[in-house]
């Protein structure tokens, strides 16, 4: 068989023969290699410009003429391997500075019925003052005479104190409220062994310009009487208290405290006093003659009978308690 690679035979009467001088056959075979070498580099260039990768796979570099244009002078210039500006631009990365990120957005304003507004909470009582009975009873001037700094509050028969339950419903009423949007403060969350004393209390929702202040209570008269009530105060003027400016606007916000309370908690008006209305007017509480800002007191039952002590003592019940007095304040702030 013939082998692809030895040259052809010679062709009949062809001058190149076995007797021709070896120069003349080589200057033959130069021009005829010289011929073909620029169709096959030039087939080369362009097989790497459509396939853009050698036979390894590797990617090829573009043929100098083309790349080496596009580049600026100093890219031109520089050594294989350094970083350019436009490297640095095109990919951060060692020895590039990430840019900064952009600035967080502020936080969007608080949505809800009480958007803007702040409400002082104040738990009645504290359930350390059975432990601090020197301290509680000290006196202090609430403007129309003096009164002892704060008190034990009741108990049910079976011993669940008055500052546990209002200090419960008061957490839940900060929940409920918040969750209208608005700010709430409580005057304490028994973070402190005794008190706050009245005047304190009073201090702290007259410093936080409160929109609604409402002390939370439970009382504690004989088994038979029944039913809430709300206590707002009375017009007095005498050293620090002077009411004139709250005692309607306070008003307004117990009635409205008492209509969601009993809508919500199922709960009667007292039967025992406030003639049925579930309000009742008050000029010896410290607690309200002192305050500079609509204030009331709500008494949610009383806890040495019974039937409102099992009321009181409910989980349930007292979230619709929260509820309720929440829904109050909403409908007093115009929410």
């Amino acid at each position: 068989m013939r082998n692809d690679n030895s040259p052809p035979p010679p062709e009949s009467g062809s001058p190149i023969g076995p007797d021709r001088p070896w120069f003349t056959r080589r200057s033959t075979l130069v021009v005829g290699v010289a011929a073909l070498a620029p169709a096959a580099l030039a087939g080369w260039v362009l097989t790497q410009a459509f396939a853009g990768s050698g036979s390894d796979g590797q990617p090829r570099s573009a043929p100098l003429s083309a790349s080496h244009s596009a580049l600026s002078p100093g890219q031109r210039d520089a050594k294989p391997g350094a970083a350019t500006d436009e490297d640095a631009t095109a990919s951060p990365g060692a020895g590039t500075s990430t840019p900064a990120a952009a600035p967080a957005p502020a936080p969007a304003p608080a949505k809800g019925a009480l958007a803007g507004r702040t409400v002082v909470v104040d738990p009645g009582h504290n359930a350390g003052n059975f432990e601090h009975t020197d301290e509680i009873d000290q006196q202090v001037d609430i403007g129309t005479g003096h009164k002892e700094c704060d008190t034990t509050g009741t108990t049910t028969n079976a011993g669940y104190k008055e500052a546990d339950f209002t200090l419960d419903v008061s957490l839940r009423l900060r929940t409920a409220l918040e969750a209208q949007g608005a700010k709430v403060v409580l005057t304490h969350q028994a973070d402190r062994p005794w008190g706050p004393c009245i005047t304190e209390r009073a201090r702290i929702g007259n410093e936080a310009k409160a929109d609604a202040v409402v002390s939370v209570h439970a009382d504690g008269v004989s088994a038979g009487n029944r039913g809430f009530h709300i206590i707002l105060p009375a017009k007095v003027k005498g050293g620090a208290a002077d009411t004139a400016k709250i005692v309607e606007p306070s008003r307004q916000l117990g009635e409205r405290i008492a209509g969601n309370f009993a809508r919500t908690t199922g709960s009667d008006p007292a039967n025992y006093l406030g003639s049925g209305t579930g309000l009742v007017v008050r000029d010896d509480l410290g607690g309200l003659n002192l305050s500079t800002q609509p204030k009331v007191f709500i008494e949610c039952g009383n806890m040495r009978d019974a039937k409102d002590a099992a009321q009181l003592t409910s989980p349930e019940w007292r979230q619709k308690a929260a509820q309720g007095i929440a829904d109050g304040i909403v409908g007093f702030l115009g929410g």
